[in-house]
């Protein structure tokens, strides 16, 4: 199970609908709007 960046729910890497890669990592998220907040400013979730 991955961890979404944004809320801190665990998402399955498997089910996952949305997933970015930033870095050369790919996060997991549990819905589109926590994708777009970490996509407008990685950095910041990932402090």
């Amino acid at each position: 199970m991955a961890i979404d960046p944004v809320c801190g729910m665990e998402v399955d890497e498997e089910e996952a609908k949305f997933e970015t890669e930033y870095k050369g990592k790919t996060y997991y998220f549990c819905a589109p709007g926590c994708k777009t907040m970490f996509e407008e400013d990685p950095e910041e979730y990932l402090e």
